[in-house]
């Protein structure tokens, strides 16, 4: 798989190679752009010198915060998400073995299943466990049974609604466009 989200070379390797990494992207897209939170792991990692999960949970939490606080900061809430990406790397080691890819490959689960094992993991509710999962059936290859229908709509074929529908600069267009009308919508239907 072969991901371009963020606009740099380097960020959308590393998603590409590392699904610890594409993990903790999905994890710190809320409140900034996705390409700003996807690009969030090459950040740890070249200040680390490493995205490994073992690396990142025992990192010291004070000396992560202010990893995330380095110009350009990884995050527009360093502290918080600082500690969310830890909480996330010791769930991995703790529940996965250290290995993110596990979650929805170990013992072949199901659409549902693995929407659920997401669901499972600090900061992931219903939707960025969706929206992981249909970026995982429509960019990365899972062929788990029943992903589209767990995705729910984020999963629909030919949809521009999330960062599992970005392949290029002119879906990135169409997925903010998406994400513009329905703001829209949500306002308007407040009055």
């Amino acid at each position: 798989m072969a991901l371009h989200i963020t606009g740099e070379q380097a960020a959308d390797e590393l998603l590409s190679d590392d699904a610890f990494a594409l993990l903790t992207g999905m994890l710190l897209d809320q409140q900034v752009t996705m390409e700003s939170a996807f690009a969030g792991p090459e950040k740890i990692r070249s200040r680390i010198g490493s995205i490994d999960p073992e690396t990142v949970a025992s990192y010291d939490p004070e000396a992560f915060v202010e990893v995330f606080k380095q110009t350009p900061a990884v995050h527009r809430f360093p502290g918080s998400m600082a500690g969310r990406v830890q909480a996330l790397a010791a769930a991995i080691v703790e529940q996965w073995g250290g290995e993110a890819s596990a979650l929805w490959t170990r013992g072949e689960p199901s659409g549902a299943e693995v929407l659920a094992r997401l669901k499972a993991l600090p900061g992931f509710g219903d939707q960025k466990a969706k929206i992981f999962l249909a970026l995982l059936g429509k960019q990365c290859g899972l062929t788990a049974p029943g992903w589209r229908e767990a995705a729910g709509s984020y999963g629909d074929e030919g949809a521009f609604r999330s960062v599992a529908d970005i392949t290029d600069p002119e879906s990135l267009a169409k997925v903010r466009a998406t994400k513009q009308a329905a703001k829209a919508a949500a306002k308007a239907a407040k009055g």
